[in-house]
């Protein structure tokens, strides 16, 4: 189905606004909100804010995670009434990371335009300043909260070359730092917080030593993470035969396994426990 975003008929407009610094809002995305007959919100009281702070009045539908498929009807039919609508979300870009999928999946197979404003977001001010390569990236959000599905997520990313992006949350960030070095091991690293505002700070160097550090855990993050740079070259050899290598050249096994485990990107505790469960074996 091929569909022309500008012509003429009701739509359905995602409009990021600021993350943090209020100027980041476009010309157009304030010409939008002042434009469309309503607005659905992810959480009323915070676009309540912004729009006061806009000189702009707006009705005002909670939209968020619990009520998407409640709404999606009401949100057709009024469009087929001629309204044009606007969905925003507590602060970036709709739908990263963020609510509002549902109401754009079923507004779509309605037939009905969606039109996203380019705008505000997190991933992509980390992206760029975090020094680390930029050519290919994916972007991953949040991890899963509980250990064990975080870890078996990335143990799904570990050999991807590409740089990783994550969202986390303050009162998980330590966490997700180990687990991500546990898995992807030793990688260069750089974390985003507070990006827009007065006390942003991006925090850079290798997990190793980001793990040491005793950062603020206040604001939203963004960890931007290395891919993995090296496992093409050590593919085609299990990871017991790559510490023999170094045992047949005589090289002790504790200095084979700190090699290897720089080598292949991965904890020396990983590389350590799997050499002598299948050494044992």
């Amino acid at each position: 189905m091929i569909q022309k975003s500008y012509n003429g008929k009701p739509t359905l407009y995602l409009i990021p606004t600021p993350i943090g610094n209020m100027d980041d809002l476009t010309l157009r995305a304030k010409k939008t909100l002042e434009e469309v007959d309503y607005l659905l919100c992810e959480d009323t009281r915070i676009t309540s804010q912004l729009l006061f702070s806009l000189g702009i009045k707006k009705k005002l539908v909670s939209c968020h995670d619990h009520n998407e498929d409640k709404i999606k009807n009401k949100i057709v039919e009024d469009l087929n009434n001629g309204l044009n609508i606007g969905l925003v979300t507590d602060r970036g870009t709709p739908i990263v990371s963020d609510p509002g999928y549902k109401i754009v999946h079923y507004v779509v197979n309605n037939g009905h335009n969606v039109v996203s404003l380019p705008g505000a977001t997190a991933l992509i001010p980390a992206l760029t300043s975090s020094g680390i390569n930029s050519e290919h990236f994916l972007f991953y959000g949040f991890l899963n909260s509980k250990k064990s599905k975080r870890e078996k997520e990335l143990d799904l990313l570990n050999r991807l070359p590409y740089t990783v992006i994550f969202y986390e949350s303050p009162h998980r960030i330590k966490e997700t730092l180990q687990s991500i070095f546990f898995v992807l091991g030793n990688r260069k690293i750089a974390i985003s917080r507070e990006i827009s505002k007065l006390y942003e700070e991006v925090i850079r160097g290798y997990l190793v030593d980001v793990l040491e550090l005793n950062f603020e855990l206040r604001g939203e993050f963004v960890i931007v993470v290395e891919g993995n740079l090296i496992t093409e070259k050590y593919e085609d050899i299990s990871l017991l035969e790559h510490i023999n290598l170094y045992l047949d050249d005589g090289i002790s096994e504790m200095e084979a396994i700190k090699k290897v485990s720089k080598e292949r990107v991965l904890p020396k505790s990983v590389v350590y426990k799997e050499y002598h469960d299948k050494k044992v074996n």
